[in-house]
């Protein structure tokens, strides 16, 4: 058996880690990996908007004006979220399950940050479980102090108080039965 021809499709769809071409917030193009993390058929995405991905219309807006608001002076952008798989229509019995994701990419015009970009998504659930149950605002924040930001910084962020933040910060370590923030920390990052 002869080893494939190596091109620039085929090193697209056949990378290690999930690829998606976008236009406006639309899924231009993805590669297999891609399809097999979102447990998705190409007919589930192609063309269509990247909030079939998120757990709620909310979390697809907000992170959209995230985006807008972070990236940097070339246009780059990364972050770890919860994100959601299609299933199983895609033959899996995986659908709708809320997974940990780290996304990164590019704007390729950093001036109009969703007219056209490139993003690579990375499932990061066999190192993250969700075993508690979080609402949206609390899955951003969370997102956030695993990325080490203060409460500050968070607000500024997510356009919130510092104060909300904090409440936020309780609500979790309540949840996750920690004492500290960076217990905190620890526990969302091993899933507990």
């Amino acid at each position: 058996m002869s080893a494939p021809d190596l091109d620039y499709r085929t090193a697209f769809d056949l990378a290690p880690i999930g690829l998606v071409l976008s236009r406006q917030r639309l899924v231009i193009d993805c590669n297999q990996e891609l399809l097999k993390m979102f447990s998705a058929t190409r007919e589930q995405l192609i063309g269509r908007s990247f909030e079939v991905l998120y757990p709620t219309p909310a979390e697809f807006q907000r992170t959209g004006e995230r985006i807008v608001a972070s990236l940097d002076r070339h246009g780059r952008y990364a972050d770890e979220r919860v994100m959601k798989r299609l299933g199983p229509g895609a033959g899996t019995d995986k659908g709708g399950e809320l997974f940990w994701c780290h996304v990164s990419g590019r704007a390729l015009d950093p001036a109009q940050p969703h007219a056209a970009g490139i993003w690579a998504f990375e499932d990061l659930s066999s190192r993250r479980v969700l075993k508690l149950e979080f609402t949206a605002r609390e899955r951003e924040i969370a997102a956030l102090l695993i990325d080490g930001l203060t409460s500050k910084l968070i607000g500024k962020r997510l356009a919130i108080s510092p104060r909300t933040v904090d409440v936020y910060r309780a609500r979790l370590m309540r949840k996750t039965g920690a004492a500290t923030t960076p217990e905190l920390v620890n526990k969302l990052l091993s899933g507990g």
